[in-house]
């Protein structure tokens, strides 16, 4: 308890208003942050209309924390997981923070963890307006410290940005504190940095980006690129790549992918839970509403032999999942073709990067993967 007690001597002053659930911290600057409590999926509600406004002034826009995965997310897997802590930042009336919380019981102990955290949701963080990062974690510690905030013993932030400051300052606050804190490695994610292209966009456009993109390659990996292309056009002319789009049963073509992705191998098929089908299903549906999906078939006579399911979000292509039939055409190497036909297609679109997102399975680096860093910071609170 001394040590949290440093926290409230701080320079700032704190009061809670219990009619409204805000804990308003108030400096000697006169700016007034105000931290704002949800304690139930409302909160989303209320902040649905500034959510992703803010998320595109940060450090950390992804599609993991827009408005819309998270709370898909919550309330197809994270509601009967834990409880929820949602908290908005506002300084002098201005949305700079969303810290999305809930409450765990671990073997760890009471855990707090961003809501998406931790299996499906490859990059997330606590949305901060750049440049408030320091003013919002500071509050945010406050709160932790505070009478407002759970009982806990663990604060798990996973899946962070390399670009995020909450693995770099939040840590040096706790220490502050006298608690622990750590930063890990958790994961790699390997991207590809895309050339310019102006074509049309579409699944066999981007001659000259795609040609610019092969000259980046190994030697060899080039080769089979081109030789594995040849070859299906060769012994497969009817095979295409088939883009789900508005006039597609949407249902239907998730119930294709999903069976692809658990033929794929044992692993997939016991990830691939009835309620895990069921978040793919919901996800895929608020995807395509934001013309954020971009689900793909390759097709030979007719049939899907292999498919990615993937995101189109800003200036990148996001590779979030695959599935094939290791019994159909596989000499053809149909995943492969399909992942050659995407890149092309992602450089005719004009988007800049290809993230191949967690895991440092060899075929992403031979694709031209080069690894970004994913973090894990874990503060544990030291009370005496």
């Amino acid at each position: 308890m001394a040590r949290d007690e440093a926290l409230r001597r701080r320079p700032l002053m704190r009061r809670v208003i219990a009619a409204f659930g805000c804990l308003l911290v108030e400096s000697r600057e006169v700016l007034r942050l105000e931290l704002i409590l949800y304690r139930d999926a409302a909160g989303f509600v209320v902040l649905r209309d500034s959510w992703n406004d803010l998320l595109c002034r940060s450090r950390c826009d992804t599609i993991f924390l827009t408005w819309e995965w998270q709370t898909t997310w919550w309330r197809h897997i994270g509601a009967r997981l834990g409880d929820l802590y949602l908290l908005a930042a506002r300084l002098d009336g201005r949305l700079v923070g969303i810290l999305p919380l809930y409450l765990t019981h671990e073997a760890t102990g009471r855990t707090l963890q961003v809501v998406g955290c931790i299996e499906v949701s490859d990059y997330l963080d606590l949305i901060v307006e750049a440049g408030e990062e320091d003013a919002v974690y500071e509050a945010f510690l406050a709160w932790l410290a505070g009478p407002d905030a759970p009982a806990w013993d663990l604060l798990d932030l996973c899946n962070q940005l390399a670009g995020s400051l909450a693995h770099v300052r939040l840590p040096e606050m706790a220490r502050g504190l006298g608690w622990q804190a750590d930063v890990v490695q958790e994961d790699v994610c390997p991207v590809i940095d895309l050339p310019g292209d102006g074509a049309d966009g579409g699944a066999d456009g981007g001659a000259d980006g795609w040609e610019a993109y092969l000259a980046c390659l190994d030697k060899k990996q080039r080769h089979e690129i081109r030789r594995k292309l040849r070859r299906i056009e060769r012994e497969a002319p009817d095979a295409r790549v088939h883009l789900i789009g508005d006039g597609d049963d949407l249902d239907a073509a998730l119930d294709r992918f999903i069976a692809l992705h658990r033929l794929s191998s044992p692993d997939k098929d016991a990830f691939m839970t009835a309620e895990m089908q069921e978040f793919f299903h919901a996800i895929a549906r608020v995807m395509a509403d934001k013309g954020w999906l971009y689900l793909a078939f390759l097709e030979i006579a007719g049939q899907a032999v292999a498919s990615y399911f993937c995101f189109d979000y800003g200036d990148e292509i996001l590779v979030y999942n695959s599935g094939y039939d290791p019994e159909s055409n596989a000499q053809l190497s149909p995943g492969w073709v399909l992942l050659s036909r995407l890149i092309q297609c992602a450089i005719a679109r004009g988007r800049k990067r290809f993230d191949f997102l967690q895991g440092d399975e060899d075929y992403k680096h031979r694709f031209g993967g080069v690894d970004t860093l994913v973090y894990r910071t874990l503060i544990r609170r030291i009370t005496n």
